[in-house]
């Protein structure tokens, strides 16, 4: 039977970080929908490949799939992956992420009570082991919604999702191919059908946990990643060409960075616990001002190997 909903689990180069990612998937609780998984390995030797046949071989309460993408980027591996799920639902899981048990169960609930296109979950970063500015760190890979679940009028990141089929996602490629290295496929995607009316809800009890490996637990990572984050007002409203927006978020992302700017001096002079809080907020300053193409920094595929 064709299932109802397809869990996608793109991986890049993580063979340990999804089987854990995939433990968590197959441990899920109360839930009656036919259900199929998805791991699209983006890595071009396929490192992958052994860990899952592995997993399958010793039977799954499930059904597995494994595919393999060899040319690396975020949106290749997530466009294959829509390519081989069957389902009419998608959640999306990434492979730094393990799920709650009540997940899937808490994302399907939401989504029949709202109808949306999208439902979005809560992340909640956690270092794999203790660094410098733990709490900054863990904060930035966390995502905190509202304290009740139901419509929202604003969108998240693509990790911890369940996307309807029905009326959006069915052109190819759904992900854009130009984000394969800098990231940004879903807000570019999410705007992209919120102008055509999508509705997209919050499941606040789909609580999934994110990993962080040292190599991201570090300030000079995050703060790239604020700058990057700070990138995609200015490039959103210039997707959509408003003009006066691109403007406004400059403008905005201009006194931001020179405030912050200025603070994260005397912050960092005085050792405050807010100082690396402090530079994050004129790092995303800074990238809405230098938000042009070329100059946003590359976090995935071929960049990345």
């Amino acid at each position: 039977m064709k299932p109802e909903v397809s869990i996608v689990i793109p991986t890049f180069c993580r063979p340990d970080r999804v089987r854990r990612a995939l433990a968590s998937v197959l441990n899920q609780k109360n839930v009656a929908a036919l259900v199929e998984v998805v791991i699209m390995d983006n890595d071009p030797v396929a490192s992958a490949r052994a860990t899952v046949d592995g997993l399958i071989k010793a039977g799954t309460r499930w059904p597995v799939i494994y595919g393999h993408e060899p040319n690396p980027g975020v949106a290749n591996a997530r466009n294959a992956a829509l390519a081989l799920a069957r389902g009419k639902f998608i959640a999306f899981l990434d492979d730094d992420e393990t799920a709650t048990e009540n997940w899937l169960h808490d994302l399907i609930e939401v989504q029949q009570q709202t109808d949306a296109d999208i439902v979005f979950g809560p992340v909640q970063g956690r270092l794999e082991k203790e660094a410098p500015h733990q709490e900054y760190i863990e904060s930035t890979f966390t995502r905190q919604g509202p304290a009740t679940s139901g419509v929202i009028k604003v969108f998240y990141g693509c990790g911890n999702t369940l996307f309807k089929r029905a009326k959006f996602f069915r052109d190819s490629p759904v992900f854009n191919p130009a984000t394969n290295e800098i990231g940004g496929e879903d807000c570019e995607l999410f705007s992209r059908v919120e102008q055509d009316g999508a509705v997209f809800a919050w499941a606040a009890d789909a609580l999934v946990y994110e990993e962080i490996p040292p190599d991201r637990a570090t300030l000079r990572y995050n703060l790239i990643k604020a700058f990057a984050f700070g990138q995609g007002p200015s490039q959103t409203a210039w997707q959509h060409r408003r003009l006066i927006g691109v403007a406004y978020w400059m403008a905005v992302g201009l006194a931001q960075a020179l405030v912050f700017g200025t603070l994260s001096i005397f912050h960092w002079a005085f050792q405050s616990k807010r100082r690396a809080e402090i530079a994050d907020r004129a790092a995303q300053g800074l990238g809405k001002v230098l938000w042009f193409r070329g100059l946003e920094p590359k976090f995935y595929g071929a960049a990345v190997l």
